[in-house]
């Protein structure tokens, strides 16, 4: 009924907290599906990751900027949200709500995605279980690795690629 990446995704956003992963997970299954698409629902939901990621490491200005665009997909889209699990309202609610708190430099405290759809919420808690997560726990902000994960990454592929590209770029001209 759900994408298994949109499951890893709510499993990382309420177990292991790890927004990073949240977001590389649905971007690899967003280019699958619908590349390019940059007002895809899947678009909103990893721009709330990677807000969350922001507004925990303080970058207010990145987490603000973010939310305002996945604010401005999922609206454009809320009636998508029930087929996600999520009661419309709510959800809105919870983003505008995250959005008045970053305006004001508010600390990150951890929080949950208003999930209406019990199926769904077994299946998360269940799949949360069998990897180790507790469901619901709070970011461990003494966990370096987990804060500020995006310094820490292995880049090589990342900067070959680009080197590659380049070099195509040069050798066309």
């Amino acid at each position: 009924m759900y994408p298994q990446e949109y499951i890893e995704f709510l499993i990382h956003f309420h177990g292991d907290r790890d927004y990073f992963e949240c977001h590389e997970i649905l971007e690899d299954y967003w280019k699958d599906i619908d590349p390019g698409n940059k007002d895809s629902i899947w678009v909103g939901l990893i721009l709330l990751a990677v807000s969350t990621y922001h507004h925990r490491r303080g970058n207010f200005k990145g987490a603000k900027r973010t939310l305002e665009k996945a604010i401005k997909i999922v609206q454009s889209h809320n009636a998508i949200l029930p087929r996600l699990g999520f009661k419309e309202s709510d959800f809105i609610h919870l983003l505008d709500s995250r959005l008045r708190m970053i305006e004001s430099n508010q600390t990150y405290f951890s929080f949950s995605l208003p999930i209406t759809d019990p199926q769904l919420i077994e299946l998360c808690l269940n799949t949360c279980h069998q990897q180790g997560f507790e469901w619901g726990k709070d970011s461990d902000l003494t966990n370096d690795h987990l804060i500020h994960r995006h310094k820490l990454r292995d880049r090589t592929s990342v900067i070959e690629e680009r080197n590659r590209i380049l070099l195509a770029k040069k050798g066309s001209k």
